[in-house]
């Protein structure tokens, strides 16, 4: 079997056992410091590996969520059409503008006298889809105002019922504004309105 140079070093009397073991203990040092730095660049290549695939993970997590917030959009637009759809009122025989507004815009629509009258009593109410208006009862706008308010167009309430109250202070006070009413009708009975008065 050959010997290593450092036995055959030893052997010529070049180097003596202290120097041969200080040069084998190097050797080992050299050795598991290059092993080191090249496990440190390994882990620092998998560290960056990692961040990235963490900051893809991210990403995509992101763009899903936005996805799925525009699907849920066009899913409650889909039923929010699909409600107005079924529901609305034919308005082909109108022939009374209601005027109301839309934001900041006064917008007009052709419906019939009957129908103006349940707009205004909060019976029915105006809907936008797209750039129309569409006329629908209120229970279906109650649906779509769960879904999306700012559709709703014109949602009229009805005056509330004449609730009985704990103190009879508004008691009396709801008699003398029920009384005012009934005058104020009475009073108005006496003059004929005419036939051609659109409001």
């Amino acid at each position: 079997m050959a010997k290593s140079l450092q036995d055959q070093l030893m052997g010529a009397g070049l180097i003596d056992s202290k120097k041969a073991k200080k040069i084998s203990k190097d050797n080992r040092k050299q050795k598991k410091v290059q092993k080191k730095s090249k496990d440190n660049s390994l882990n620092e290549a998998q560290l960056a590996a990692q961040k990235a695939q963490q900051d893809k993970l991210k990403r995509d997590q992101e763009l899903n969520q936005q996805r799925n917030a525009e699907a849920e959009k066009k899913s409650i637009a889909a039923q929010i059409s699909q409600l107005v759809n079924h529901y609305k009122l034919d308005r082909k025989k109108g022939d009374t503008d209601y005027n109301f507004t839309d934001n900041s815009l006064i917008k007009k629509i052709v419906v019939s006298s009957e129908i103006s009258n349940e707009i205004a009593r909060g019976r029915l109410c105006i809907v936008r889809i797209g750039e129309t208006y569409e006329v629908i009862p209120k229970p279906i706008a109650d649906k779509i105002r769960e879904r999306d308010q700012e559709v709703i167009v014109v949602y009229n309430q009805k005056p509330s019922a004449n609730s009985s109250s704990t103190t009879t202070s508004s008691n009396q006070q709801t008699e003398t504004t029920d009384s005012a009413d009934q005058s104020d009708d009475d009073y108005y009975a006496q003059f004929e309105i005419p036939d051609d008065l659109v409001w």
